[in-house]
This record gives C-alpha cells, sequence and structure tokens, in this order.
C-alpha cells in the first residue's frame, strides 16, 4: 500500500506502509522545519494512536524540541491550542474519516493551520537527509501532559460573540449525538449538554473502533436516523473521529445535508457581521445566493482546508469552509471546527425559530452529483486542459482541476493525485439534472481518450 503524502501530512494502513521508519523519517523531518521550540501533539481516538503517538513524541524530544501532549481530542482542538499555548507547531495524529486500519500525521504551522504548500516544500527537504541527528542526553526535549486542552476550546467556543447560551438552553433541544466513538464522544455530548440540551449519546463509547464506515455520508448514517425518529429529536449532530466535520440530520430523521452545514453557517454570520467568504470550488452555489441576500461577496480556493484559510486571509473573511461539513469561523481560529459548527448551528436555530427540516427548507435547494471516471490511455492534464479550451467561453476557473459556471448548474472536474482518475462534481437544482450534467461530462471525456 503506497504512503498518502499531502500537504496536510501523511497518511497509510498501519502495518501496511504506516510503519515505525515512516513515522521516525517523517516526525524528524518536521522537527528539522520547526527546529526548536514547543509542539502540541493530540490524537483522535483509534486504538493505533498510542503507538503513533509515542513514536512520534519520542523522536520530537529526541531532536531537543519540548512536547506538549493533550491527550485524545478533536484535531480543531490541537489547532486552537498551538494558537492559546503559543506553540512552534502541532500534530494531530488522526486519519480523519478513514476506517479503523489507517492512521496519519496532520502537520501543523505555528499559527495551528496546516502548513502551506511552500512550508510543506521546506519540510520535505529534511526527508532526503542521509542520517537524522539528534541531541546528546543533556539536550533532549522535555514531555508534559496537559488535560485542559479539550476544556478551553469548548469554553471559548460557548463564549463566542452573538452567541446567548441562555436563550439556547431555553429552547431545550433533544439531540442525538453519534461520534462514532472517535475523539468527539470527549467533549460534544458535554458540550451540548452546557447548552441545555437533553443528549442521546449513539456510538459514545471509548473503545478506539468505529462500528460503523465513519466518514459521515447519508449511507452511513441510517441508523443514526432512525434513532432521532424514535428519539423525537430535534436533530442529530454527528462527526467523524477527529472531529473537524460537522453533520446534521434533521428533526424528521432525514439528512440536512453537509453542503447546508456550511451554507447555513454562513447565513447566521452575514447576519451578524457582513464581509467576505470564502469556499472552496466544490462547495454549493447556494452560499453564493445566501451571500449575496447580505450584499456580500464569495470567493473559492481549491479544494483542501489549507487552501480555503490561505484565501481568507488574504480577502480578510469572516467566514469560510468546505462543503464537507467543514465550518471555519476566524473569530475563533483558522480551522474547520465541529465544536463552532454546533454552537453556531443551535444559536441560528433559536434565531430562527423553526425546526431544522425548516430551516433546510428556507435555504436555496441545491442538489450535487458526483462521479469518478477511469482513465487508461490520456492524462487527467491532458483532458482537463481539452475541456478548458472548448468551454474558454465560459466562466471557468482552474485553479484547482476546471470549474466551469453554466446560469442553471455547475461542473467541477478534478484529477486524483494518487490514481489515473477524473471526479466530476456537478451542482444543478435538481438530484436527476446534476446526474445528467455529470453524465453529458462523462461522455466528454470519453471522446477525448
Amino acid at each position: 500500500m503506497a504512503l498518502m503524502v499531502s500537504i496536510s501530512g501523511i497518511r497509510g494502513i498501519v502495518g501496511d506502509g504506516l510503519d515505525p521508519q515512516v513515522l521516525v523519517n517523517f516526525t524528524n523531518a518536521y522537527a528539522e522545519f520547526i527546529k526548536s521550540g514547543k509542539v502540541v501533539i493530540g490524537r483522535d481516538s483509534r486504538i493505533t494512536g498510542e503507538m503513533v503517538k509515542s513514536i512520534t513524541a519520542g523522536v520530537l524530544m529526541a531532536k531537543g524540541i519540548d512536547v506538549i501532549d493533550i491527550g485524545i481530542c478533536p484535531t480543531p482542538t490541537v489547532q486552537y491550542m498551538v494558537k492559546t499555548l503559543g506553540a512552534k507547531g502541532g500534530i494531530a495524529i488522526s486519519a480523519s474519516h478513514n476506517p479503523n486500519e489507517w492512521n496519519a500525521l496532520k502537520l501543523l504551522n505555528g499559527t495551528g493551520q496546516f502548513m502551506s504548500p511552500a512550508e510543506h516544500l521546506e519540510m520535505k527537504k529534511y526527508l532526503d537527509q542521509p542520517a537524522p541527528q539528534y541531541k546528546s542526553w543533556d539536550k533532549i526535549g522535555t514531555y508534559s501532559y496537559y488535560s485542559e486542552g479539550i476544556q478551553i476550546h469548548k469554553n471559548d467556543a460557548l463564549n463566542m460573540q452573538w452567541i446567548d447560551k441562555e436563550k439556547i438552553r431555553a429552547r431545550k433541544f433533544r439531540v442525538v449525538a453519534d461520534c462514532v466513538n472517535g475523539a468527539g464522544l470527549y467533549v460534544i455530548p458535554e458540550l451540548l449538554r452546557d447548552l441545555g440540551c437533553e443528549v442521546i449519546e449513539m456510538n459514545c463509547e471509548k473503545s478506539g473502533i468505529f462500528p460503523r464506515l465513519p466518514e459521515p455520508l447519508p449511507e452511513n448514517l441510517t441508523e443514526t436516523m432512525k434513532a432521532v425518529v424514535e428519539h423525537k429529536a430535534d436533530l442529530g449532530v454527528v462527526v467523524d473521529p477527529d472531529a473537524d466535520r460537522l453533520v446534521l440530520i434533521t428533526d424528521k430523521g432525514e439528512p440536512f445535508s453537509e453542503e447546508n452545514t456550511i451554507t447555513q453557517a454562513v447565513r447566521w454570520v452575514l447576519s451578524k457581521n457582513p464581509g467576505t467568504v470564502t469556499v472552496n470550488l466544490s462547495t454549493t452555489r447556494a452560499v453564493e445566493d445566501v451571500a449575496a441576500s447580505f450584499g456580500c461577496k464569495v470567493e473559492r480556493s481549491p479544494v483542501g482546508e489549507a487552501n480555503v484559510v490561505d484565501k481568507m486571509k488574504i480577502n480578510g473573511s469572516v467566514i469560510g469552509g468546505e462543503g464537507s461539513g467543514g465550518v471555519i469561523y476566524p473569530a475563533l481560529h483558522y480551522g474547520r471546527d465541529s465544536l463552532v459548527g454546533v454552537v453556531v448551528t443551535l444559536q441560528h436555530l433559536v434565531e430562527f425559530g423553526g425546526s431544522l427540516s425548516e430551516l433546510k427548507s428556507a435555504l436555496p435547494q441545491y442538489a450535487i452529483a458526483k462521479m469518478k471516471i477511469d482513465l487508461t490511455t490520456k492524462s487527467p492534464d491532458e483532458v482537463i486542459s481539452d475541456l478548458a479550451d472548448k468551454y474558454k467561453n465560459e466562466k471557468v476557473s482552474t485553479d484547482d482541476g476546471l470549474r466551469i459556471d453554466f446560469p442553471e448548474y455547475w461542473v467541477h472536474l478534478r484529477k486524483s493525485n494518487t490514481e489515473p482518475i477524473i471526479r466530476v462534481i456537478a451542482e444543478a437544482r435538481s438530484m436527476d439534472e446534476a446526474k445528467s450534467v455529470c453524465d453529458k461530462f462523462f461522455s466528454e471525456i470519453k471522446s477525448l481518450l
């Protein structure tokens, strides 16, 4: 199994690509990039996390770096504590929504964000060193355990501007919380109870084993959707294993949709603080519709949290994120954060006055279809270049593959970095229309092969 390396770090299957030597090599390179100072480390709940953390912490200390271990916690907590503790960097040990056998190092810079492409390239230079250089016995780094990180993050999320905790408590929301036995279980139920919610916990066992496929897609959440109806809950709150993504289920036991997580957050934030919004090129057009209603502009970035954050900083965005359920609210920090998403959602619901299904109906209605096309005889870059030339008179973006905006729909074509395929994402007013757009571009790509 090949190791997956990206600007956010490394990811692989433990025992088949992600082995101790790989962890040593990448942690050594990261330590060379950081140079000195403190590094915050935290992990999700998976059973390989302790092993990965021990190796990572040991290498950092051997390089003379002081390790602050904040334990099992969401990835956004690691990001937030890098900033809060004034550390030089951070490592979140989590393979996000990948199944049990995976793990990963998510490497953060001194601002608590994922490395920029330039920082990633600089770090990779150290991978080619002939032999790692370690400190002598009297110059190794220190290790400390800091248990307050998750509480500080939670409390600061609860105390954000425009959050009226008493009004939320007065609504007495009944919430099904599904944390897939991941890091979210250490904070999400407690956060909800702090807001006066009656919480029905689901998949909140500290076993380190995910009881279902952990990606919070509707097809993996059938039991959770049933539970919302059975318990007559106002909503369901679902997070992935490292709790950076938030997925909601309506009072009717239906998906609120990941795209709507960011859309409703944009709507609430702009009602308080109008300004620029940044989302990635694959995120719903509903964000533009909502922003336009407040006279605000939307900027789009390549896919990936680091890319969204970079563009948010450049244009001073007041809110941003990705259609995968990732809300980035710089008033707290620059990172996808389900804690922020939960608090904003409940405040928005209180102000809206209706149910979550009614709030969904009040948002612009679109449907997104996705497919992938295997290429055998032609490179993805050539195919995308040919299509960009064909549609050059339309509204196009080539910042990340090819996105073409038509009046009634848009399509985004992206190549995979790991296999010879092109992903086709299309959005239209109905699922049938979105699928037919995918089919149309599938045929066009086939004709170019």
